[in-house]
């Protein structure tokens, strides 16, 4: 062999080797996925108070103290934990708004005559101080004809809130459930037009829970469906992938569990069966396949909500990275553990559990979010609505949503907005006693997660007029969010 043969197959050599490695290297981590920072946009809206939630306490305050702040290592020190605002459907304008910690109150259209209408604190089984307490009462809506005498869902509201693992059979999940049961509970009543509930309760649903987070949430009905609609006096309700980190279970990807989803249920009882699955969901009929799910794919979508055309926007918190609005879809794959907003997670390029994202690979069969951001413009995503009210004309037709960590509101334009194709996220500026201000810095309160800094804990509610509420745990205000002066 001559001396030229024998370089050229060396060389050859050394490139086989050289594309055996590259083949086999670890794919390259996103370091900054969106680099394109979210700029300020020109509309300007003002808040003004409308009520506050009485104090309440986690059932196990322990008090310690770091440099000087008072915080709480196993509960939340905010002076109530209030989650969620919906309208009663019953045409007196009045509010439901609920307290992570047990209650759920009634108000009249003004934010007046607040009155405890549902108290868990005097169950046995209720269990909201699960560490680091994300559990309680996380989710509730009042059927569409909550005051419609004589039609079949007249006085019925329905629950999600956690209890104890021992207090009962799970449907799903019960040989897992190493924390905690999340149940879905109907309330039915006689006198809805009362702001204290008297009557009698229900049991629908219940699931095991591994962890102790990323629950049940977000419970309702499309509130723009009518009587012939395919989904009139339908219940959604948004679950969780069982937390821990992760997805361990997988359950986003498992169409054999409930967790990890969107649910869609007829609530109400049929003979003996609780509820019913409405033969239009998109998985009934499948071996091994959870007829309760209509989307999946997600990993904590704690909010939902839908416009007044009917369709259904899921905010989804995600891992390390990404927080992500979508469209709802019936049998979507929102591609979570393989996904975080458009990117990839390392069970999707051989390297799980590592943390990162990484460029998508195509092409992909997942329905990707309409609009994203990432972790240098906050950390969790929380509720969300199309704003149809009257009072700030700006803002009319635009997604708001909500930061639950940094208290920043952003908006967008969703019409025309396409799965996969994020669109351009603007800042809503707040002015607070006449002065822009961060929300964070105007009410937030010690962060138990990260003790030394604030946390905003905001979420958003919504009137029958199609106002926009923040609702703040720090001091368990709702505010009402109003054209700037």
């Amino acid at each position: 062999m001559s001396h030229t043969s024998r370089l050229t197959l060396v060389s050859i050599g050394l490139i086989a080797v050289l594309l055996g490695r590259l083949a086999h290297a670890e794919p390259e981590p996103l370091t900054d996925p969106i680099p394109t920072k979210i700029q300020q946009g020109t509309i300007v809206v003002g808040v003004e108070d409308f009520l506050q939630l009485p104090a309440t306490r986690d059932p196990h305050d322990r008090p310690t103290r770091q440099e000087g702040i008072p915080i709480d290592l196993v509960s939340s020190g905010a002076h109530a934990r209030v989650q969620q605002m919906m309208p009663l459907p019953d045409g007196s304008g009045r509010v439901a708004v609920s307290d992570l910690r047990g209650v759920l109150y009634l108000a009249d259209r003004k934010g007046r005559k607040l009155r405890p209408y549902i108290d868990l604190r005097e169950l046995p089984e209720f269990a909201p101080d699960v560490f680091p307490n994300e559990a309680g009462l996380l989710g509730f809506a009042f059927h569409p004809e909550f005051g419609k005498r004589g039609a079949p869902g007249y006085g019925r509201l329905y629950v999600g809130y956690s209890v104890k693992a021992d207090s009962g059979d799970a449907d799903y999940l019960g040989d897992k459930a190493y924390s905690h049961h999340s149940v879905i509970v109907e309330y039915t009543t006689k006198r809805p037009k009362r702001n204290r509930f008297k009557g009698d309760a229900r049991e629908l649903f219940r699931v095991g829970q591994f962890a102790q987070s990323h629950n049940i949430g977000t419970m309702t009905f499309n509130p723009y469906a009518v009587v012939g609609d395919q989904d009139y006096g339908l219940l959604y309700v948004c679950m969780g992938d069982g937390g821990s980190a992760y997805d361990p279970e997988n359950n986003g990807q498992t169409l054999a569990t409930p967790l990890g989803s969107i649910l869609r249920i007829n609530p109400l009882a049929d003979g003996d069966a609780p509820y019913t699955v409405p033969a239009s969901n998109p998985f009934v009929g499948r071996k091994g396949v959870a007829p309760e799910i209509w989307a999946y794919g997600l990993r904590h979508p704690q909010h939902f909500s839908f416009d007044t055309d009917g369709t259904m926007y899921i905010n989804d918190i995600g891992q390390n990275h990404v927080e992500e609005v979508n469209v709802g879809v019936a049998g979507a794959n929102y591609g979570w553990r393989v996904r975080e907003g458009t990117f990839a997670t390392g069970f999707d390029v051989g390297v799980p559990f590592s943390g990162s994202v990484f460029t998508k690979p195509q092409p992909s069969n997942y329905v990707g979010p309409i609009a994203q951001y990432d972790h240098d413009e906050g950390y969790a995503i929380g509720g969300g609505y199309v704003y149809r009210g009257a009072g700030i004309p700006a803002l009319q037709g635009k997604y708001v949503v909500a930061d639950i960590v940094t208290g920043r509101l952003f908006y967008f334009e969703p019409a025309g907005a396409e799965p996969g194709n994020p669109v351009t996220l603007r800042e809503l500026r707040v002015q607070v006693d006449g002065r822009e201000q961060a929300i964070r810095d105007a009410f937030g309160h010690p962060n138990t997660y990260n003790p030394g800094t604030n946390r905003a804990d905001l979420r958003l509610g919504m009137d029958s007029a199609g106002e926009i509420f923040l609702l703040t745990k720090g001091d368990g205000m709702v505010r009402r969010v109003v054209a700037a002066n």
